[in-house]
């Protein structure tokens, strides 16, 4: 993957695409939000999680987009306009790029309501090289996992009923996610 630098459009407006937290907390001035789908991509708890959903005692898990063949990831794509384009890439680099995790890149998504237009966002994808990479747990271990864990932001089981939860409100429910808010609600009543 290569750092992207400027981020932009041929014309000028900054998309971002969020499939996670972005979703309901994008933390930058949104002009335009559209459901967009990215392919060879899929959403996941794949990502050791030590500063906003865990310690580097008790790790969370956040999503990732991990690479997949057959793969999709529905999500939306923001669009920021040019004056916000500069501060919100920096927002966005602060927020995501807290331990190098995630890389930095440029993708294309295809919007749902228009299907054919093709449009490149920035996004953050997992470094499956990087040491908090977790592609190997299973819907199981992330949910104990979920349930327990605490960081800077907040419960990480407030993380997974959020996305989750931002996902339906779309018409966009994850089959995953949806089993895991099941699994870790009840993990939560037997504390």
């Amino acid at each position: 993957m290569t750092h992207v630098q400027t981020g932009r459009t041929s014309g000028g407006d900054l998309w971002v695409f969020g499939y996670g937290s972005l979703l309901w907390n994008p933390g930058f001035p949104v002009a335009e939000a559209r459901v967009a789908r990215l392919d060879g991509w899929h959403r996941s708890f794949c990502m050791s999680s030590v500063h906003h959903r865990g310690t580097p005692e008790r790790p969370g898990l956040v999503l990732a987009l991990d690479r997949a063949e057959g793969a999709h990831c529905d999500g939306l794509a923001f669009r920021v306009e040019p004056s916000y384009a500069a501060t919100t890439i920096d927002y966005l680099r602060e927020r995501e790029l807290i331990s190098s995790a995630y890389l930095e890149t440029r993708l294309c998504v295809v919007f749902h309501d228009c299907g054919a237009r093709c449009e490149d966002v920035l996004t953050y994808v997992i470094d499956r090289a990087h040491e908090q990479y977790r592609g190997d747990l299973d819907l199981e271990t992330q949910a104990r996992i979920i349930a327990g864990a605490v960081g800077g932001r907040g419960p990480n089981d407030e993380y997974l009923y959020n996305t989750a939860a931002h996902l339906a409100e779309l018409g966009l429910a994850d089959a995953d996610l949806d089993w895991l808010v099941r699994r870790v609600r009840m993990l939560r009543a037997a504390d």
